[in-house]
């Protein structure tokens, strides 16, 4: 016996009235159930209700595979009411991709031989949107036959003829029974500015021809009924895509912009979806609506605020960076969990590329790292320490503000590994106090000393954080004027420490203490700083390395005794070749600083996606300061007889990967080998898990709109070993 299940209308009260996610799920799982038991056991004549219930769920997002062949069966039906919840069915839960399209295409081709319209209309609709370059192959013929029919019901029409039926539409309106909330025949308004929207694609005759057309139903739309919202989104997705006048785009952005205000969570989504997509190419038109979209960022939705944070960080620019910055700071401290490494990743990339002083940047870090420390990326404390390093005239300035910082919390992990850093380099200047902008504070050396102990003990440090620490208490035995024996007493403990690294460096430290303390001032000098590439650093280097000498073989014997303390050896015992002839290397090497390492070899490209002149090729990059990180470039050609327009290309990878993906250099790639389309994705990897990439490409080419969803899992082992 079949339980009873709820009625469609009775189903969305109660998922629209349920106050938490888990009461949602709840809801939809035991009307699952319910289903699945009624297509087993339940009466066939009432299998399309069930369906339509399904339908609903899908569109929520929930899992409605299990549908698939009930879908099937009611296109084999011979009940219209049938048909059409089936064929509905099949292009909501099925693609060409599909094992059951060959079903399908021998239902389509028998609903098409009949003499029934509404039917026709169905098995037409379905074709143009799940069809498969086969099926209509197979199916050319019987559509060839009705485009010849003189009915109007089947046939396609012309741009000015559809344009015509629209004005009447929205001008003089049609017959009360089609009439939906106010606005005549929504639905056929809809499909028109659909159709509209393809004819005028790259086509500039016929998007002039509609201009006119879509300022009037821009205009004279109401708005206070979700059809008329409807009519107008369908109207700015349009205007978006055709060859529209600038006036027009404007206004198209104003209609978004008065979407934000909705009190439909619904449109308000669509609304920052729209505009996101909008902002690259309309960026001054969006900017308008900044206050609105902020005000976004406080939503109780998840994937509101989401939206809105990434539109956000899309208008950030050099002239509004303070303000948006204050905004996304505030939000950082307050917003969900799960929005935080996307919102602290964005602020930091936004301080990079739009800071007005190096004083602003060190101190936006900084409140990010002291916010939001444990979700910021692997790179955030090389950026900062390099930053720090260049800006000389800031050392007393950061080291004053990351000294307090550290004293007041040492959780945070990135942040005391900066301070611990700073303090070390910097610690002369943090004991003078000559500190005139911030407020003075007298600091000494046992105060120093003591904080730095308190990380090198505190069991939320992390490996990489003592070893921060501990270099930090070395480089100060050089800059204080005191006593050492405290710090060769936290040296020599280290020294028995489970961490294989750390009592590395402990060994090598208390060894220095020991054997080689006339050399430890000039070892643990401060840091020189270390510039960025580029062409201008390169040629400085290659001239700084034509010009210095090559160290002599006592120089050279003297290093190898240093990398070598633990094994004592004689000055006659035979030692390696050198690896390199420099006496800074040596000394990074002992200290385990950073140096430049072997360029590594090349990692070879990867063809990934090749259709109808269309490629995608991968390249590989992985910065050998960093290599956790993978820089993959996305270059899109075309050498087809057409311009592909509208490309887009997202991205997914597993849940142990944080993947980030830069803004593409333009949306459309130009014909016969014309400019291509290039991409950044940042891929951290810290745990050298084994990359899989999944792509979604989306694009319009030969004026057919194309979409492509594919796996790359055979992506180089160089990428991520």
């Amino acid at each position: 016996m079949v339980v009873p299940s709820l009625k469609l209308q009775d189903l969305i009260e109660e998922i629209r009235g349920a106050r938490t996610q888990a009461q949602e799920r709840e809801v939809i799982q035991k009307e699952c159930a319910h289903i699945r038991a009624s297509f087993r056991d339940g009466d066939p004549m009432l299998r399309h209700r069930q369906l339509t219930k399904l339908f609903y769920v899908h569109m929520l997002g929930y899992p409605a595979h299990f549908g698939q062949m009930e879908c099937l069966k009611l296109i084999a039906s011979s009940r219209f009411t049938d048909k059409r919840v089936g064929y509905l069915g099949a292009m909501l839960l099925l693609d060409e991709r599909h094992e059951a399209h060959l079903l399908i295409t021998n239902s389509i081709k028998n609903d098409l031989s009949q003499g029934i319209q509404p039917v026709q209309g169905l098995a037409l609709c379905t074709l143009s949107t799940m069809g498969s370059a086969e099926m209509c192959r197979d199916l050319a013929t019987e559509v060839e036959k009705l485009l010849l029919q003189p009915s109007p019901y089947v046939r396609k029409k012309v741009v000015p003829q559809l344009a015509q039926i629209l004005r009447t539409l929205v001008t003089t309106g049609c017959s009360t029974e089609h009439s939906i909330s106010g606005v005549s025949d929504p639905f056929l308004q809809v499909q028109i500015l659909r159709l509209l929207r393809i004819l005028g694609r790259n086509h500039e005759e016929s998007s002039e021809t509609m201009n006119d057309l879509l300022a009037q139903v821009a205009t004279n739309t109401d708005t206070s009924r979700n059809a008329g919202n409807a009519v107008l989104f369908e109207t700015v997705l349009t205007i978006m895509d055709i060859r529209s006048a600038a006036g027009l785009r404007v206004l198209a952005v104003n209609i978004l912009g008065r979407f934000l205000h909705n009190s439909d969570r619904n449109i308000r989504y669509v609304a920052l979806t729209s505009l996101l997509r909008l902002v690259q190419s309309d960026h001054s038109a969006v900017q308008r609506h900044r206050p609105t979209v902020v005000e976004c960022l406080q939503e109780t939705d998840a994937s509101l605020s989401r939206r809105a944070l990434e539109l956000s960080l899309a208008l950030v620019n050099g002239s509004n960076v303070r303000a948006m910055m204050q905004e996304l700071q505030a939000f950082l401290e307050s917003c969900p969990p799960d929005l935080r490494a996307d919102c602290a990743s964005g602020i930091l990339l936004a301080a990079e590329r739009f800071a007005p002083t190096k004083r602003w940047h060190i101190d936006t870090i900084l409140h990010v790292l002291t916010t939001a420390g444990t979700h910021v990326r692997d790179d955030a404390v090389a950026n900062l320490t390099q930053l720090i390093g260049g800006a000389q005239e800031l050392h007393a300035y950061s080291v004053r503000r990351l000294y307090n910082a550290l004293a007041e919390d040492i959780s945070q992990q990135p942040l005391v590994q900066v301070a611990a850093w700073c303090i070390g380099e910097y610690g002369d200047l943090l004991l003078e106090g000559n500190f005139e902008e911030i407020e003075p504070l007298q600091v000494d050396e046992e105060e120093v000393l003591a904080l730095l102990e308190k990380v090198l003990q505190s069991h939320m440090s992390l490996p990489a954080t003592r070893g921060y620490a501990l270099t930090a208490l070395m480089k100060l035995s050089t800059r204080l004027r005191g006593d050492n024996n405290r710090i060769r007493q936290v040296v020599s403990i280290y020294g028995s420490c489970l961490d294989m690294e750390l009592q590395q460096r402990a060994v090598e430290y208390d060894t220095l203490f020991r054997k080689y303390d006339h050399m430890r001032a000039a070892i643990l000098e401060k840091m020189p700083l270390v510039e960025q590439g580029g062409p201008q650093v390169d040629e400085e280097a290659k001239e700084s390395k034509e010009g210095a000498p090559a160290p002599t073989e006592s120089q050279a014997s003297q290093l190898l005794d240093l990398l070598d303390l633990l094994d004592g050896a004689s000055g006659n015992a035979q030692h390696p070749p050198l690896l390199d002839r420099s006496p800074g290397g040596a000394l990074v090497h002992l200290l385990d600083l950073p140096c430049a390492p072997p360029s590594p070899a090349p990692i070879p490209d990867l063809k990934v996606f090749e259709r109808e002149g269309v490629q995608l090729n991968l390249s590989f990059i992985r910065p050998p300061e960093n290599p956790a990180l993978l820089l993959i470039i996305i270059t899109a050609t075309n050498s087809s007889e057409s311009d592909v327009t509208h490309f887009i290309c997202q991205a997914a990878v597993p849940k142990s990967l944080q993947l980030q993906l830069q803004a593409p250099s333009g949306n459309t790639v130009s014909a016969r080998g014309g400019f291509p389309v290039t991409q950044l994705f940042r891929i951290l990897n810290p745990n050298k898990a084994p990359l899989r990439l999944k792509l979604r490409l989306t694009y319009n080419h030969f004026g057919q709109s194309v979409q492509e969803i594919f796996e790359v899992n055979n992506l180089p082992v160089e990428s991520w070993q």
